[in-house]
């Protein structure tokens, strides 16, 4: 007899059609699962037959053949297993075949028989939205699946309560509709003493999507600047929202089914790898800068990082996405993240104080900071020198202005930003391009005039003169200016400061 039960693949944020085909048939007692299955579905093997010694009910002496279609799509995870149990069990008679055709079942057996949690369920539901199916997972996740409305959601604690209710001798409660997480309280504004000039960056950056790199002596609070920005920044929409989730739902840290409306803040360690910044690994896991998709990057300590790890956020930062390339995958994740970077002037970090600086200087400084190549520095659009703060400074009362108010005039620029980008693809003035470009980043003749003189001064790439451009949009409507003049051009200048080079 032959059974079929619909579950999906993942790849990248995508989730594909798989059939799971069990034939029992006459011939030496064996189970075999093929389809290109990798050691954790091979592994099922051994779940499933424990589950169902755990119902009570054993494997028939004959040839069990478990096929993952389409044959030629590698599986991975253990997700696999509940669909797995359900044709293994349709085609033995216990269960009807037709009462799980239109259903779509993902989840992880334990072995006494409990369905527990897998990543990847809210994919599995907005896929199974898609082809107008319902779904059936763990217990522990009918929240998650329950943001894709509008599907029917069987969410089972265990596969005896999964097969009474399909029979119709038990029913199963609905699972409850998921929780809005509260944001997250993180450091204040107020806390920051002095750095006005780099502050003032700072609300720049949030206010236009813009990627920021401060250079500064330790202590002088570049870190604890990166950790306001959150607090500055708008809450995600719920379309926003549902995007990061994604991304959490598949690496496995959507907790409780909880969306969170807060943008993501990612600071990996400066000794992470490759494939735990861009993604990567056996099974094509989404990296930090995925992890902060519509969020921030923060990579403190920049020039400790492995050279060839920076270089690999190049691509990302400038498509937005990351395309993480095996010999068995080609997988796709989306990357569109605020990198903001901190790093000391050298490696003492003293440089242009007279007391604590090396013997060395300048070319402890060229040296250092010749760790960042300079492909990424023209990716940065603010370039902002945070001073070191000193004992007057720290016995002042804290700033009158906090994150609160800051984040009222972002939140402002970021409403005409929207309105101007309505009917695009783009979020934000760091997006702008082509026409978009022209049409509303072009400044008045005397704006221009210094543009172009500081661009031959300075020798700006055309990355650099577009990310200017840019720039100064996001400062004149933080100004509430529908015109970008001279002044405008003048501050966004300051900003792109060149590190020294030996």
């Amino acid at each position: 007899m032959v059974a079929f039960v619909s579950t999906v693949a993942y790849l990248g944020l995508e989730a594909r059609a798989v059939e799971v085909q069990c034939q029992v048939a006459p011939g030496m007692p064996r189970f075999a699962i093929v389809g290109l299955p990798d050691k954790a579905v091979g592994e099922s093997r051994e779940r499933v037959q424990a589950a169902l010694a755990a119902m009570g009910l054993s494997l028939p002496p004959k040839r069990i053949t478990i096929n993952l279609s389409p044959a030629d799509l590698p599986k991975e995870g253990s997700h696999y297993d509940l669909p797995i149990a359900l044709a293994l069990l349709a085609a033995m008679g216990v269960t009807d075949a037709e009462q799980i055709a239109d259903w779509i079942a993902v989840g992880e057996l334990a072995l006494d028989g409990r369905i527990v949690p897998s990543p990847g369920v809210l994919l599995a539901a907005l896929h199974a939205s898609e082809q107008d199916k319902g779904l059936i997972c763990p217990a522990a996740q009918g929240t998650e699946a329950r943001w894709a409305s509008g599907i029917p959601i069987c969410a089972a604690p265990d596969l005896i309560s999964l097969l009474n209710h399909l029979k119709g001798t038990q029913r199963l409660p609905d699972p409850p509709p998921g929780d809005a997480q509260p944001a997250a309280i993180g450091p204040d504004l107020r806390q920051v003493k002095g750095q006005e000039s780099a502050k003032r960056a700072l609300e720049i950056a949030a206010a236009g999507g813009h990627n920021l790199l401060m250079i500064g002596p330790p202590g002088s609070g570049k870190s604890l600047m990166a950790s306001c920005l959150p607090g500055i920044l708008p809450p995600l929409t719920p379309v926003e929202a549902l995007e990061v989730s994604m991304v959490a739902s598949v690496a496995g840290t959507l907790e409780g089914g909880r969306i969170s409306r807060s943008r993501p803040f990612r600071a990996p360690h400066h000794s992470a790898s490759m494939a735990a910044l861009t993604g990567g690994g056996l099974r094509v896991r989404p990296g930090e800068v995925s992890m902060a998709h519509l969020g921030v990057l923060f990579l403190d300590e920049l020039p400790e990082f492995q050279r060839a790890v920076l270089d690999s956020l190049r691509q990302p930062l400038e498509t937005g996405k990351v395309d993480v390339a095996r010999a068995n995958a080609h997988v796709t994740y989306p990357a569109r993240v605020q990198l903001i970077a901190a790093m000391n002037p050298c490696r003492c970090g003293h440089l242009g104080d007279p007391a604590l600086a090396c013997s060395r200087a300048p070319r402890c400084a060229a040296d250092y900071q010749s760790k960042v190549s300079g492909p990424l520095l023209d990716r940065i659009d603010l370039h902002v020198e945070v001073e070191a703060v000193s004992a007057p400074d720290l016995a002042l009362p804290p700033s009158s202005e906090g994150s609160a108010d800051v984040a009222e005039r972002v939140a402002a620029a970021r409403t005409v930003q929207i309105e101007r980008l309505k009917g695009t693809a783009m979020r934000s003035n760091a997006e702008l391009d082509g026409d978009m470009l022209v049409t509303h980043a072009t400044p008045d003749n005397a704006g221009q005039a210094l543009l172009t003189q500081a661009a031959e001064a300075m020798r700006l790439s055309a990355r650099g003169y577009t990310r200017m451009l840019r720039v100064a949009r996001t400062i004149a409507d933080l100004a509430q200016s529908t015109q970008i003049s001279r002044i405008h051009i003048a501050e966004a200048l300051s900003y792109r400061r060149q590190p020294p080079r030996a």
